[in-house]
This record gives structure tokens, sequence and C-alpha cells, in this order.
């Protein structure tokens, strides 16, 4: 529907990891450490759900990370409030839940102070300001940039990970078999982990002719399995619907199997808020979601009303309840219906996440007896040290703690899966990654075999070119570009497939 795709001119005219999510290719330090330990694999179409265990269990490789060690009841987690905070949002209005989230942002005096350095220095400055504090961090605790780590690991040698004996750990870049898009960052909420900095003020939306370009490249790409979606709140795009019927669309006239061009069927994802649901003009998401099986993928980084709403916002946890309500009354999260329903855990501060086989029997439970909701299964996800989370524990001095926690509980077992060997991943203005945090970093993807840059791509990846040589970053910034018949940006016309 027509309705349905519209942004909402509120404010002034772009967002659960992740959500969360990918681990950088090159993007050495810092942010390689967070999906390199104890967390288990990200929410994919290659992730399998975890064998039954005890709500008690340990998964073995626990024994050798020293602070995988949180328990799963994750709703007496708790943080201190800094004693200057004494606003408290109002009562939630009816309708939409944006202007209850632009009152909470006008009232958090973080949040202010944060939004009005963005407009005094820019992004890329904020960027690179953010770097160098993750940068120093590392350097403190006598931290090597992540590959020269993952070399040194000893004994190590992890399938698809790029090893052999006595050579140490390496991840190697494999053929693209998941394209993500970001198709902007307009949201309804505006939660304090975001790493894309999403909100109601955020009106970056990708156009028409981007989407139809990246119709193009997954046409053409036959062996990319899986189209996930992210956002911002993504269902809230104009372009939403367009990629998943289109997305729909070339799966059905490639086919799948053995005498078809794909192989498998098309997995679509959708990284769900779970309030989007609930947003006027969007009453008819969850059946159009239902009718071209897409996979909802959703954030709900507890089973208690207080910490999400911590987190997200105020009467977030009430209004996600009554999204999975719906969901589950499509037939979402039911076994035998086909129709996937995986929620988000993500901590609520400076620590590691809860194993993630005790934490799911944990979230069934509590979801089921309390407020009679099902759903397939929960990941886990340890928070990027990157934008509002990096905000957030920079202002409360645990930059450098957290960094070491990361460092201390580094898991090789996770190196071979780290999706950014095997992930392209598109902005809303077409510049191409390979992971979702790069892209939120402006670290983008070369062409393959070309230097060659345009004078805006040039002058952004010298911004972002650190001064002194550190333990964070990739070499270069690029200008997203994707190698296919043309070799140019992905809006630049042309025909290829993805390559990268």
């Amino acid at each position: 529907s027509t309705s349905r795709g519209k942004l909402k001119a509120i404010g002034k005219n772009e967002g659960a990891p992740a959500m969360l999510l990918f681990q950088p290719l090159k993007h050495r330090g810092a942010l390689a450490w967070a999906r390199a330990f104890s967390s288990q694999a990200p929410p994919s179409s290659q992730a399998k759900k975890p064998p039954a265990r005890s709500p008690t269990s340990t998964p073995a490789a626990a024994a050798a990370l020293p602070d995988y060690n949180t328990p799963v009841d994750v709703a007496g987690h708790s943080l201190r409030k800094p004693k200057r905070n004494s606003w408290r949002p109002p009562p939630l209005a009816e309708g939409s839940l944006i202007p209850e989230t632009l009152r909470q942002m006008e009232g958090d005096a973080e949040f202010q102070l944060t939004a009005s350095r963005l407009k005094q220095v820019g992004a890329v400055a904020l960027a690179r300001e953010e770097r160098k504090a993750r940068r120093r961090a590392l350097q403190g605790l006598g931290v090597p940039e992540f590959k020269d780590f993952l070399r040194a690991q000893p004994g190590q040698e992890c399938e698809g990970a790029g090893s052999s004996a006595g050579e140490g750990l390496a991840v190697r870049r494999r053929r693209a078999e998941v394209l993500q898009l970001n198709i902007g960052l307009y949201c309804n909420q505006a939660c304090s982990h975001c790493h894309v900095e999403s909100s109601p003020q955020r009106f970056e939306s990708m156009d028409r002719a981007t989407a139809a370009k990246c119709l193009d490249l997954l046409r053409a790409s036959p062996w990319v399995h899986t189209l996930d979606l992210t956002g911002g709140a993504p269902e809230l795009n104009p372009q939403f619907e367009f990629l998943v019927e289109g997305a729909r669309r070339v799966e059905r006239e490639q086919g799948h199997g053995l005498c078809s061009r794909r192989a498998r069927p098309l997995e679509i994802i959708d990284r769900c808020n779970l309030t989007a649901l609930l947003e006027p003009g969007q009453e008819g998401l969850g059946s159009f979601l239902a009718e071209h099986r897409v996979r909802v993928v959703a954030s709900l980084p507890c089973y208690s009303p207080k910490n999400v709403d911590t987190q997200r916002g105020s009467k977030v946890f009430e209004r996600s309840l009554e999204g999975l309500r719906i969901l589950n009354d499509l037939g979402y999260g039911k076994p035998g219906t086909g129709l996937e329903l995986d929620l988000v855990y993500n901590p609520l501060g400076a620590f590691l996440p809860p194993p993630q086989p005790a934490l799911e029997a944990k979230y069934k439970e509590e979801l089921l007896s309390a407020f009679g909701v099902e759903f397939s299964q929960l990941f886990t996800m340890t928070n990027m040290p990157i934008k509002r989370f990096a905000d957030f524990l920079a202002k409360r001095g645990e930059l450098k703690e957290y960094m070491d926690l990361l460092v201390r509980n580094f898991n090789p077992s996770t190196v071979p899966e780290l999706m950014c060997s095997n992930t392209v991943s598109v902005g809303f203005d077409g510049k191409v990654y390979d992971c979702d945090f790069n892209q939120q970093l402006g670290l983008g993807l070369r062409r393959q075999g070309s230097k060659k840059r345009d004078a805006a791509a040039a002058a952004a990846a010298q911004a972002q070119r650190p001064a002194d040589t550190g333990t964070e970053t990739n070499g270069e910034a690029a200008d997203g570009g994707l190698e296919g018949a043309d070799g140019g940006l992905l809006g630049a016309g042309g025909g290829g497939g993805l390559h990268v």
C-alpha cells in the first residue's frame, strides 16, 4: 500500500547489531573484538538452532572465557543512573510512538549534547574522534592490531578461517552470499545502544533507483541466498515493499533446485523493532510479511518491561509485546508454519551476554507463561563499541574496561563464520561495505582491480584515514564500488553480479 511506505515529516527532513551485527573483515582493532569471542552466531540463513540444553548449562568453550558468566536472569540486571539526569518521560501518546520518542530525545541531556556536537563538526569528524578513543583504549592495554593478534594465536586451525598449521588465524573473503541493505535511518525509536544512531529525526533514505539497482544485482547473483533488510525501521521506508516484492519476483523467475539458476530458496530477513507494526498506516504490515514469507528478526533485549524501556524508550515493551502477538496470530513463531520469528538479546551495559541456549530457554519460559507469546529462537549479541553505545561507555568512563573485556574473552571459534567474509552491505546511498558496522563508520569496499575514486570519495577517505598508525583501521576507506559488468558504483547502472 502506498500509505504505509511514506516517511512522516516530523522535525527536520535517513534505523536489534543489530540491529547489531556483523564483524568487519578488514577493520582491525576495537570493532573486530566485539564479534570474535563468546557470542553465538549472528542471525542469518546460516544460523542453526542450537541443541537443547539445560537452562543452567554452560557451553564448554566458556571455560576458556573468564568473563562469560553473566547470569540468565537478565531481568535483574540494572545500571546506576547518573545523578544529573532527573528527567522522566511523559505518558505515552495514543497512536504513533514517534511523539513520545521525540519528547524523550528533547529531555535527554546526553542525546542533545551528541546532536549538538554532530551539527557542529559533522559525522566524519565524530567518527574519527570515536575511532581514536577506541584505539587509545586498546593501545593502553598493549593490544596489537586484530589481524596480528589472530596470527599470534597458537594451535588454532579453524576451517574456513584461512589458517594452517603454524600460521595462526586469518579472515578470508569468500564469495558474497548475503546481500544486506540498510534502506534508511528513519525510525520511530531512538535506542541507547543503536549503532546507526537512528531516530525520528533521521530522514536519510534509499531512493527507488538505488533499490531497483539492488534488485538487478540480486537477479545477476543467483548464488546470493539471503536478502537482509535493515535500517532504521526498514518497514517505515517507502522502498521496503518494493524490495520484498521484487526479491520474490526474482526468485520466481529463476526458480531454485538442481535445474534452476538458484540452488536454494531465497531467504528475506526483516530486522524489525516490533513497534513499527503498531504505527499508523502499518496495519497490513504483518500480513504482508507473512504473505511473502519474510523471516522476522526482532530486537527484544529483555523479558521485563523495565530493562526494555530503559534501553529502547518508554512503553516500548508493551508495544513490542503487542507486535509479537500480531505476528503470533499470523503463525509466526509457531511450529510447522514455516514463518520464523527470532528474537535478539543484547546486554543493558558493559558486560557480555549470558549463554545463548540457557537464555533462550529462560525467554521462552517467561514470555509464554507471563504474556502468552511464542518465538522460534533467540540470538545473543554483544554491543559494538561504536556510535551511541561508544558514547555511553565514554561518558561512564568504561570504554577501556569494555575493550579489555572483549580482548580477555576472545573466542577463536567465531572467526570462520564472521559475516564480513561473505556479506555485502549496501547503504541507503548505494555505497558498498563488507558489514553494517563498517558502513556506519564509512569504511567501504573498493572495486576489484581499481585504484580510481571520485573526488567526494577521495576526500571522505582522506578525512577518515588516521594520522598515525593505530590498531583500528582497514587501511583506506574506499569508494564503495562493486565488481560487475560495469565495475561502477551501485547506483551507476550496469548489470553485473556480486563478486566482492
